[in-house]
C-alpha cells in the first residue's frame, strides 16, 4: 500500500506512534471511522486514510499540545514526495492536519465532505479517554447518527 510509506516515516521519526492514547491503535479506529463516513458522505477517502495516520503523529506529549495539528502538516509537506495525492487532495489534507482540534461546526461554516470525515472521524475515537463522544462537536450527519 501507498500508505505505507508515510506510515513507516512516521516511525522511523517518532515514538508517539506508539501511544496507547494517540498512537496507531487509534489512528487505525481513525481510518475506520473516516472511511464508514466516507462511503456515505463521498468524502476523498485517500485523503482519509492519510489524515488517519498523520493527524495525531506530531504531538509532543499525551496532554495539551495545541499544535500538534498544524505540526502534522507541516510534517507532511516536508514528506510530500511519499504521499500519494494530487495537489487539491494535499491542500485539503493539510487544513484537515492543521485544524484538526481547532475547528467547531457552526451554522456559518460551509465545510467539505472530505473535511467533515476526517476530523468526524478522530471525534468519535474520543472514548479512549473516557469522554462520551458529544455530537455538537461533530459535522457529519453519519457521524451523528452513529453516536446516536
Amino acid at each position: 500500500m501507498i500508505i505505507d510509506q508515510i506510515l513507516s516515516q512516521i516511525k522511523k521519526d517518532t515514538e508517539i506512534w506508539q501511544s496507547p492514547i494517540h498512537g496507531i491503535d487509534h489512528w487505525e479506529r481513525v481510518k475506520e471511522n473516516g472511511l464508514l463516513i466516507a462511503r456515505h458522505s463521498g468524502a476523498d477517502t485517500a485523503v482519509v486514510e492519510y489524515f488517519s495516520y498523520l493527524h495525531d503523529s506530531q504531538r509532543w506529549n499525551e496532554d495539551e499540545d495545541p499544535e500538534h495539528g498544524p505540526r502534522a502538516a507541516m510534517y507532511a509537506q516536508k514528506h510530500r514526495e511519499i504521499i500519494d495525492l494530487d495537489d487539491d487532495q494535499f491542500d485539503l489534507l493539510q487544513k484537515a492536519c492543521s485544524e484538526h482540534t481547532h475547528v467547531l461546526p457552526s451554522g456559518n461554516i460551509v465545510v467539505d465532505a472530505t473535511l467533515e470525515a476526517c476530523w468526524d472521524s478522530d471525534r468519535l475515537d474520543i472514548g479512549r479517554v473516557g469522554m462520551e463522544v458529544d455530537p455538537t462537536f461533530l459535522f457529519s450527519q453519519i457521524a451523528k447518527d452513529l453516536v446516536t
